[in-house]
């Protein structure tokens, strides 16, 4: 208790102080941020995961080709073994692209999609390498100062306004919350399905955006669920209890073995799986993390057992008007878009 009542505010001070250092060597061009020569949009946060970024990114790639736009995808491939430029093809894995980038080569398997440490090095090889490109889409690009974004979108969580959260290690904030004026709009995510209109007003009132911003909610849309019995929901995601408690809602008595985000199961890992499935008709998991379950033989010693390993797909839900929020991702892309 006296660690994080006086220790960790010191540190989260401590912390911020050196964020808004950083960021003034860059508004001040002593580091230097490069702009690039084609339309992109970052899906970004002020906050350590757990915001929907992803879903986010599928969302924007299936609007623009909807539209008829040719988008990319570059992210940095957190915790992958390799290092620089990786384009994903059919032989990627999550050692080589990271889990985040594995799954959206899974939805999207013919969009160009790749991972960079280096963002500005990334968007050049992109254009080097595909053709008719039109837009990339960075997915965690915000803090990555080195590369001038077209388009910014910022993504926070409607149960931890990053107004009302505090720099790690006190709060969840990796980034001082000026930033957020940088961003072009705001999506308020994971938003309650019974969420009101005046509870919208309430934090529209709370963030007072600038003029130039404009503010979207959202919400999460799981796939329809027909698998007799009751489940396990095994997870490696920042935040499994939205998934856990829409789970809940048709199978009361599904309980939650959870791992830390993004984590690389281990054989001890599955054993616990395991041990603890026998228990339960068939486990169920989610989209970012089958990626990386595929790397262990859990599934094979599941199926051994007559049980079945399945993922509970999400999508974004828009509380306010989608096209609205379309209605400006598009603009941005056509009044930037090369000739």
């Amino acid at each position: 208790m006296v660690l994080r009542t006086l220790v960790y505010p010191f540190l989260s001070r401590l912390f911020q102080f050196g964020v808004w250092i950083r960021h003034r060597l860059y508004d001040h061009r002593l580091l230097r941020s490069h702009a690039v020569e084609i339309p992109t949009i970052c899906v970004g946060n002020l906050a350590v995961g757990g915001t929907g970024k992803t879903p986010m990114t599928a969302y924007l790639v299936s609007l623009l080709i909807a539209n008829g736009y040719r988008p990319a995808i570059l992210s940095r491939g957190y915790k992958r073994k390799t290092r620089g430029f990786v384009m994903a093809d059919h032989a990627s894995t999550v050692e080589t692209i990271g889990d985040e980038a594995m799954q959206m080569y899974t939805t999207f398997p013919d969009l160009p999609i790749a991972v960079c440490e280096n963002r500005v090095k990334g968007v050049k090889q992109l254009q080097r390498q595909v053709e008719h490109l039109d837009v990339i889409v960075l997915d965690d690009a915000m803090q990555h100062r080195a590369i001038r974004c077209g388009f910014t979108v910022l993504l926070t969580a409607y149960d931890n306004i990053y107004i009302s959260d505090h720099m790690l290690p006190w709060g969840r904030l990796r980034d001082i919350p000026s930033r957020a004026l940088k961003a072009d709009t705001i999506v308020v995510t994971k938003c309650p399905d019974d969420i009101r209109p005046i509870d919208m007003r309430v934090i529209d009132n709370r963030l007072h955006l600038p003029t130039y911003q404009s503010l979207h909610f959202t919400g999460i849309d799981y796939a329809p669920m027909n698998e007799p019995g009751v489940p396990l929901v095994v997870s490696g995601i920042a935040h499994p209890e939205y998934m856990l408690a829409h789970v809940q809602q048709q199978y009361p008595q599904a309980e939650l073995v959870a791992f830390p985000d993004h984590h690389a199961f281990t054989p001890a890992d599955i054993d616990t799986i395991l041990d603890k499935a026998r228990h339960f008709d068939f486990v169920l998991t989610t989209e970012k993390d089958i990626p990386r379950i595929q790397m262990t033989d859990l599934e094979a010693r599941l199926q051994a057992e007559g049980k079945k390993l399945l993922t509970l797909p999400i999508r974004v839900r828009f509380c306010t008007p989608a096209a609205d929020f379309d209605r400006i991702i598009l603009q941005y892309v056509r009044e930037n878009k090369k000739k």
